[in-house]
């Protein structure tokens, strides 16, 4: 909802700040007054292109600043946060805050939240909060797809339940037939990477090698290209520790065992050299184990000749293949290779899945048109019904023989939304071909079959403010009585904000605002040198009967359109407002 709206140099304005509230609001003055800058105002808040005519004579730049109040879920919201606005909350509602800047130069600014945005961002978010009904302004149901999604929402729940089973099947639709394509049209890439991938397989399998297998050769090959050098440091230490000549009394088991005997003689008198005796045994136990190991290793070797080594190289051969190919070690080859077979195995079912595919798109379509069938009929029923209130609207603002004609034809394919393109037609009278909403109307025609609609569809498409200029164009008596009485049932879902030189409408203002215009003149007595400025002002109870009066005769201070204009504002309030 519009909190607040300040203008500032625009126009004939030269400062001014509209506080205005739910419900609806009416702004009128004399024209030339500057009542339709409110309107420009709000257009350029919306994105609307600039005009640097619209800056006030003698000013460098007119600004636009409007104060919103929204529920902390709505989408505007969301996408303000997300183009760098500052917002801020309160019970459970966000403020958010709109500016505009134009200078004379004709450069704009727009700002979003205390920070500057672009244009075109302003406009996308405007699109939610406010719709402007006005003679130069695109009216809010211009588009084929705006005029469904108001009919799809004026259907309700008929229609909901039918269409999002029917777009659901859909979206499972077009993946299959994405899917099947991307099957079809790859079908040689892929065969090619099959043929690929079983080659690889194949040179894998027959190497077969095992986890860590190139790290466990590698240190086998080390130990075989140094065996002489082995053989002798182990042949060299087994002598060291058991000499093959028994007289040889200088190997280490002989020393420590003639240290252990000597030890043990002695040992009955200190029992600190009986242990150590102990511990001398044991040594030699161990000295021993050591020997009976080298002399295995040695063995070992003699049976390792030249042989293994050559056996050894060749398989390193085959590994470092693999490694060059696939992977930097044997087992990243292996997880290669798993994921490889995974892949081919995808790929050999190529076929198999085309087939099912196939015969899943078709299965598809065919339930899908049998549902598009039950969507359109929900939407002509439904269209009747909206074309008759509309209609209905129409007749009681001066528009007697208009009809809205709304048709429902066959799209030609499937699409997200059915198998049907909406348009809304105005039929200006019998005999009159009907025409596309925006053409072959004048604005304030235009502007009631707007507000015509809007009424039919404020409980179920609802926008948080609307704003109406020229909606009372051209009419008078009833049918002004009639206009202001369908803006107040328009109020009673959204904010309305309506400029109008009609008494009778504005009546049914729950806010009444008025544009005065100042003239002043120059020092030389003349217009040439002054200048013409406007103020807005809020009207309170009595204020709100002399301006009714200055709008019904001309003579706020007459005692006689004072009373018609109080009786004015006294049937506003007893006057029935349909739901």
């Amino acid at each position: 909802m519009l909190e607040e709206l300040r203008i500032r140099d625009l126009g004939v304005i030269t400062d001014a700040t509209l506080p205005l509230g739910p419900g609806l609001s009416v702004v009128t003055g004399e024209t030339g007054a500057g009542k339709t800058m409110v309107v420009t105002a709000v257009g350029l808040l919306l994105g609307a292109r600039s005009d640097a005519g619209a800056v006030r004579s003698g000013a460098k730049s007119a600004t636009a600043e409007a104060v919103l109040k929204l529920d902390a879920g709505h989408p505007a919201i969301a996408r303000a946060v997300e183009a760098g606005a500052d917002v801020e909350e309160f019970d459970g509602g966000t403020e958010l805050i709109l500016a505009r800047r134009l200078g004379a130069d004709g450069r704009s600014r727009a700002f979003l939240g205390g920070r500057a945005a672009p244009v075109g961002v302003l406009a996308e978010i405007g699109e939610t909060l406010v719709v402007v009904h006005g003679q130069s302004d695109q009216i809010r149901l211009k588009g084929a797809a705006a005029q469904r999604g108001a009919l799809d929402k004026f259907a309700g729940d008929a229609l909901a339940g039918p269409m999002t089973s029917y777009q659901s099947l859909y979206s499972h639709w077009k993946a299959s037939q994405a899917e099947l394509e991307t099957l079809r049209s790859a079908a040689r890439d892929r065969l090619r990477e099959a043929e690929s991938l079983e080659v690889a397989l194949a040179e894998i399998s027959t190497v077969d090698p095992q986890p860590g297998e190139d790290e466990s050769l590698k240190a086998e090959a080390v130990k075989l290209a140094n065996v002489e050098e082995l053989r002798i440091a182990a042949n060299t230490a087994h002598q060291a520790l058991i000499a093959e000549d028994y007289g040889d009394s200088g190997d280490a088991t002989t020393l420590v065992d003639v240290a252990k005997r000597t030890l043990e003689h002695v040992a009955e008198h200190d029992a600190e050299l009986g242990s150590a005796a102990t511990r001398l045994a044991e040594v030699g136990f161990l000295l021993n184990d050591i020997a009976t190991e080298l002399a295995s290793y040695q063995a070992g070797l003699d049976s390792e000749g030249p042989e293994r080594l050559a056996e050894i190289e060749d398989r390193r051969s085959a590994l470092a293949t693999l490694v060059r190919k696939y992977a930097p070690s044997i087992d990243e080859v292996l997880v290669w290779a798993e994921n490889a077979r995974v892949r081919f195995d995808e790929l050999q079912d190529d076929s198999t899945r085309i087939e099912a595919l196939d015969a899943d798109v078709v299965r598809t379509e065919a339930e899908l048109q049998k549902q598009a069938a039950a969507v359109s009929k929900i939407r002509a029923k439904a269209a009747r019904e909206l074309s008759a209130r509309v209609s209905a609207e129409l007749k009681a603002l001066a528009m007697a023989d208009a009809t809205l004609v709304i048709t429902r034809e066959a799209a030609g394919q499937l699409t997200q939304h059915g198998a049907d393109e909406i348009t809304f037609l105005l039929q200006p009278h019998s005999g009159a071909p009907a025409r596309p909403l925006g053409k072959g109307a004048s604005g304030g025609e235009l502007s009631r079959v707007m507000l015509a609609i809007e009424v039919v569809l404020a409980a179920v498409d609802p926008v948080p403010t609307f704003v109406f200029d020229e909606v009372d164009a051209g009419v008078g008596g009833r049918a002004a009585v009639e206009i202001g009485r369908r803006l107040a049932m328009l109020a009673q879902h959204v904010q309305v904000l309506v400029v109008t030189h009609l008494p009778q409408v504005a009546a049914f203002a729950d806010q009444h605002i008025t544009v005065t215009k100042t003239s002043v003149r120059g020092a030389d007595g003349g217009t040439a040198t002054g200048f013409t400025s406007s103020d807005v002002r809020l009207l309170d109870g009595p204020e709100r009967v002399r301006e009714l009066a200055r709008m019904l005769a001309g003579q706020e201070d007459s005692e006689s359109a004072q009373a018609h204009a109080q009786e004015l504002l006294d049937d506003a309030k007893l006057l029935p407002q349909r739901a």
